[in-house]
């Protein structure tokens, strides 16, 4: 393919070998280039990013717009080699300063170590165990270190600048669980905050949460019938007790209040996040921003938790309600 728009990558990388750059470097962006360059026009389009991306399992929101917008230099919306393979030179140049700056011991590796006293540095503290995860989903070879080829491929298309955006990005990968129904809030940037990613997560948890109970509001609303109706002179078991809720009313009787409980998880997330912010605030001293130790996480999401349920006590209420069965009981006496 040739014309104004259409040159392949091998032309367009003849134009960059002037640059300095290690050529067998240069063949790796230009095999990269064309396997995201799906309509072989010489250029990427931020759709073809995106499904490149998506393809790869490094899809996040906004990176796409940001990897074009900082390699695009003539304003195009598109990418020809020459501004991907610039825009590649820059980012590993940073990533290389990010790798140096992990190596502690300059041995040409990252180990756990490294990776849990990098974050505890940026006020993120971690257990060794979770920065092992952290570090097994770069390792490619299995000996419990990153190098830097590990890290660059990693990264190479993560728009991440400073360790402050690696940090978050791991953030991300370890979850704190501290029970059923009781997860340490994770704390999010101020970028997050005003860019509004705050409450798409939170929304789409209770989009989440409400399938979820959906899906196992006919053992939920079993368990209480047990409970209620279980005693040793009336011996009731599982298909027993399933057989009595639908003779009562039918299979729609299995998801009898699911709507409270439903309709309670997008109120109880949103309070839950707002108390975790207002006493992770107060922990701070007024400070804005800034991240809490585990020992405060774990304070915070509990407080946090606990306000929560006494907000939404009153549809707890009422559900635990829905759920009862008295006809059952009524035609055994």
């Amino acid at each position: 393919m040739t014309g104004q728009t259409g040159f392949p990558p091998i032309w367009n990388r003849a134009r960059c070998s002037d640059s300095g750059v290690d050529p067998e470097r240069e063949e790796q962006w230009a095999r990269l280039f064309d396997e995201l360059d799906l309509n072989k026009d010489g250029r990427i389009d931020v759709s073809e990013l995106r499904a490149g991306l998506a393809t790869r399992g490094l899809l996040s929101r906004g990176s796409v717009e940001e990897i074009v917008r900082a390699g695009d230099k003539n304003a195009d919306g598109e990418l020809d080699f020459e501004e991907f393979s610039q825009y590649l030179q820059s980012h590993e140049r940073r990533l290389k300063l990010m790798f140096r700056s992990l190596d502690r011991n300059n041995d040409g590796c990252i180990d756990v170590g490294e990776i849990q006293h990098s974050l505890h540095t940026l006020g993120i503290d971690v257990s060794l165990e979770e920065a092992a995860k952290i570090l097994q989903s770069m390792d490619k070879d299995g000996t419990m270190t990153i190098d830097w080829r590990e890290w660059r491929d990693h990264f190479l298309l993560n728009p991440l600048h400073n360790m402050q955006d690696i940090a978050h990005f791991w953030k991300r990968s370890v979850m704190v669980d501290i029970g059923e129904q009781m997860t340490i809030p994770d704390e999010f940037s101020e970028k997050e905050k005003k860019s509004g990613f705050v409450w798409r997560q939170l929304m789409a948890g209770a989009m989440a949460g409400s399938v979820s109970r959906t899906g196992t509001a006919p053992l939920d609303r079993l368990k209480v019938f047990l409970q209620v109706h279980g005693s040793k002179s009336n011996k009731v078991n599982v298909v027993s007790g399933l057989r009595a809720m639908v003779k009562e009313g039918g299979l729609r009787s299995l998801w009898r209040g699911n709507g409270i409980n439903v309709l309670k998880i997008a109120p109880e997330t949103a309070i839950k996040f707002l108390a975790y912010e207002q006493i992770k605030r107060v922990m701070r001293g007024g400070v804005e921003g800034g991240t809490l130790k585990l020992q405060e996480r774990f304070v915070a999401g509990s407080l946090a938790g606990a306000i929560a349920q006494t907000v939404i006590y009153p549809m707890e209420v009422v559900g635990d309600g829905l759920l009862e069965t008295q006809p059952y009981e009524e035609d055994h006496q």
